[in-house]
């Protein structure tokens, strides 16, 4: 029914008899203006929410951003590192001392401090890591040994919250996380140009680890990458051969009816449902490896597929029946209709439900913590087997740590994952408008 016509509908009495001729036109009036007065108010309401739902997300990508933009520069500090022959001998250079290397540079720099508890802050200025990195540079060449070196290495984190003023000033002295002395120490550093603020690639190219400076998201990033290559390769093939089945070969009957109902109730199952489905076959039954990338593709795979299988049914469903008719016509079996014309012009809509539920998939946490993929791994993963975690569980683990350095890569490993995730749902849509044909 047309708008005019409802404007001109005749309004009815208690004993349902029109008033059509008699209502006065005032009377008439009013009820019109009622009506328009409702359909506003429900039009206001519609665009409020629709600007509440905007507000809120921008209020939380802010939030993520405020919180972790900082994560993406980290500090570093120059220390004059003299590598003496006694110190690092030629013959075992992997195990020499390298961190009272580090510690000796730092005595020389600040020759006023000593005491053991003030020298014990003194080293607590540098992060554990830089040891490491000069025993690398050492290993990479040995002909340094016997020469003063300048070399950057990553400062604690207290010190690189200091510098990136996220330390409470407010709080006594006593209880800070640095006393008044380490600041002065920092502050001569920074005016002898002898600290700095750095892009921070150590967050994109190195695993986890306890200390913040030293934490990245790369580990997590790779076993991200080999739980989705599992469950793209055993969800796409399965779901689009169980879609095709269902939708063009299947049988009407009682039993395909219970089989359709319940891979529409399995798409509505939370998702945890599946991990401890994986924790009692996959790990207790079968005996594989625990928080491996294997695991987790199979666990996922069972997630996915009813998404696949719905999204892909609707896909074959939309080819329009003229084609199968026409590809009959011509001499094909059902086989040949169904590969050769059905499928390819069902495949954009088939390629769109799967990468948003590989999307759907690389969010989930809950299914691969029942699997033991919430393990603390440092190692950077080499294979479908190896021991490793996922980005949205790395997330979880860094959002549990007392330190506040933890705090801004939790956000930045978030933006990753949500830039990820953008990436995913944009090549969806550019396949949708690539191959979608309207018939």
């Amino acid at each position: 029914m047309n708008r005019q016509t409802m404007d001109n509908e005749a309004p009815v009495n208690n004993n349902g008899n029109s008033f059509h001729g008699l209502l006065p036109a005032e009377q008439h009036k009013r009820i019109l203006r009622k009506r328009h007065a409702a359909e506003f108010r429900f039009k206001m309401y519609g665009i409020a929410a629709v600007l509440v739902s905007i507000l809120l997300l921008a209020t939380l990508l802010l939030t993520i951003g405020v919180n972790g933009y900082s994560a993406f520069q980290q500090t570093y500090m120059k220390l004059d590192l003299t590598l003496d022959a006694n110190d690092i001998p030629a013959d075992d250079l992997a195990h020499a001392n390298y961190q009272g290397v580090v510690k000796s540079s730092l005595r020389k720099m600040f020759p006023d401090v000593s005491g053991r508890r003030e020298l014990r802050k003194l080293y607590s200025l540098v992060s554990s890591g830089a040891a490491f990195q000069l025993r690398d540079k050492v290993l990479d060449d040995p002909g340094l040994v016997g020469q003063t070196i300048s070399l950057w290495v990553p400062a604690d984190d207290d010190v690189d919250m200091y510098m990136k003023g996220h330390l409470d000033e407010s709080v006594p002295a006593d209880q800070r996380r640095l006393n008044p002395d380490q600041v002065e120490w920092i502050n001569k550093l920074r005016a002898e140009d002898r600290i700095e603020k750095r892009f921070n690639t150590t967050l994109f190219t190195a695993g986890d680890s306890r200390e913040p400076e030293l934490a990245g998201i790369w580990g997590a990033t790779v076993g991200s990458f080999y739980t989705l290559v599992v469950t793209l390769l055993l969800s796409f093939p399965i779901g689009v051969a169980a879609a095709t089945y269902l939708e063009e070969f299947a049988p009407t009957n009682r039993w395909t009816d219970f089989i359709e109902v319940n891979i529409n109730n399995l798409a509505a199952v939370p998702s945890i449902v599946f991990g401890l489905l994986g924790l009692a076959v996959f790990l207790n039954f079968f005996g594989l490896p625990r928080s491996a990338p294997l695991v987790g593709g199979l666990v996922l795979t069972l997630m996915t597929l009813p998404t696949i299988i719905i999204s892909s049914r609707a896909a074959i469903k939309a080819v329009p029946p003229s084609i199968r008719e026409a590809a009959l016509g011509i001499g094909s079996s059902k086989m040949q209709t169904v590969l050769n014309h059905v499928l390819p012009l069902a495949l954009p809509g088939i390629l769109t439900g799967t990468i948003i539920g590989m999307a759907q998939a690389l969010g989930e946490t809950a299914p691969l913590l029942m699997i033991g993929m919430v393990a603390f791994i440092v190692d950077i993963p080499g294979g479908f087997t190896d021991p490793s975690t996922v980005l949205p569980v790395q997330i979880y683990l860094w959002s549990d740590s007392p330190e506040r350095a933890f705090l801004e890569r939790t956000s930045a490993a978030i933006m990753v994952l949500l830039a990820f995730l953008i990436a995913m749902n944009a090549v969806a849509i550019l396949l949708r408008k690539r191959f979608e044909r309207q018939w």
